[in-house]
């Protein structure tokens, strides 16, 4: 009988997302935007064609999703703590590898251990755990409307976006300026930046229902003026130009940050620009000839961080591709590109050599993070590259 109804389950949210699936064909070749509707139709369809996988998935997303919708909500005003600033509306983080000194009596000024997590750092003294689960909610309930079709996660949606960034009694302050501090060394630093990189969720989920017709002018005129806010303090704060300025992946998610959101308020020849520059400028100082990243290889993860710097750079040339700023095809005269930073991965992927530097962690995570991100680059960007490789991974 459980497996009869849980059948009967799977071919109703089937239906529901078929009949929804016309009214949601849309164009979009004129207008840029960050949500990528081909990654997500493609997995909707494996859905409405019963796919084992892919309808296992759809049920635990819907199942999570109806969970979260009896949460309260999430607000920077909720910390323990208070900011330097005396007001608990500023996002306020602590360094993640920073520990008590254990040469002083109060343990300050904390000490660096690259690659190893204070516990203090992810608890609710400040707001670091708040903005990983609001943003994760986010993704979640997007989902599942977008499969689903039901407006009920769009309404939480709009409501925690409320809470969070447009509430006068609950909402963030639009800058970063506390974020990653070191106790009894610094009060913020441009390290904290990197912690708001994926807002760009919140990106996707006003793109997709303001294209859906169910965004609120309220909501969106709210969300336009605070990311414009927030842009412009990631422009012209002391901490923001520091962080522009950073050589490794730090600078790498600052580009993927501010340009999505320019994008997002439609400033897409500043997009170009930069992307023109700047972030040229970024791949070839950081990546070798040989593909190899030095700043990344100098860390305790180093095989984890090449891997992530790479999927900055990938997600920057995916942004280049929809203004039309080719840089996955970029390359410098001595052969600095993105590509080749993929390329100089495969082998230690492969096994076919072994990794010489340090990695104090599992690189599980990592190597699966690497398998997807050359599929996808195979795909957006029609190259046959990585083909045999990927091949053997199948």
């Amino acid at each position: 009988m459980r497996n009869k109804l849980t059948f009967y389950k799977n071919i109703v949210a089937v239906l529901l997302i078929g009949a929804y699936s016309n009214l949601w064909a849309q164009n979009n070749s004129e207008k840029v935007s960050i949500i990528d509707y081909k990654v997500l139709e493609e997995q909707r369809i494996l859905i409405k064609n019963l796919d084992y996988k892919a309808l296992e998935g759809y049920n635990k997303l819907i199942k999570k999703a109806n969970q979260l919708l009896k949460i309260e909500g999430f607000s920077v005003v909720n910390k323990v703590s208070v900011p330097p600033s005396g007001s608990k509306h500023d996002y306020m983080s602590i360094g993640p590898y920073w520990w008590p000194n254990p040469e002083t009596s109060d343990g300050l000024p904390y000490i660096r251990k690259d690659g190893e997590i204070n516990p203090e750092a992810r608890n609710n003294f400040t707001d670091f755990i708040a903005i990983e689960n609001f943003i994760e909610t986010i993704k979640t309930l997007s989902n599942a409307y977008y499969y689903s079709g039901e407006k009920k996660y769009v309404d939480k949606n709009l409501e925690l976006i409320t809470t969070w960034f447009l509430n006068d009694d609950t909402k963030m302050n639009a800058n970063v300026s506390y974020g990653q501090y070191i106790p009894g060394q610094s009060e913020g630093r441009c390290f904290g930046i990197i912690e708001f990189v994926r807002i760009i969720e919140v990106i996707k989920f006003l793109e997709l229902a303001k294209d859906r017709d169910v965004l609120d002018k309220k909501t969106e005129e709210g969300m336009f003026i605070w990311f414009t806010q927030y842009s412009n303090w990631l422009k012209n704060s002391e901490l923001g130009k520091e962080e522009a300025t950073r050589d490794n992946n730090h600078g790498t998610y600052y580009d993927v940050q501010l340009l999505s959101i320019l994008v997002y308020l439609n400033k897409i020849e500043e997009v170009k620009e930069y992307l023109s520059t700047i972030t040229k400028d970024r791949i070839f100082s950081q990546i070798e000839p040989d593909g190899s990243q030095p700043l990344e290889l100098a860390r305790t993860k180093s095989f984890s961080y090449s891997t992530m710097n790479l999927h900055g750079f990938l997600e920057l040339a995916r942004l280049g591709q929809k203004v039309g700023v080719n840089l996955w095809d970029l390359a410098s005269e001595d052969g600095r590109s993105i590509k080749k930073g993929y390329q100089y991965m495969l082998p230690y992927l492969m096994n076919e050599k072994k990794w010489e530097h340090q990695q104090i962690e599992d690189r599980k995570h990592s190597e699966e993070k690497l398998i997807s991100d050359l599929k996808y680059a195979c795909e957006i960007f029609n190259d046959k590259t990585f083909d045999k490789a990927l091949q053997q991974f199948n």
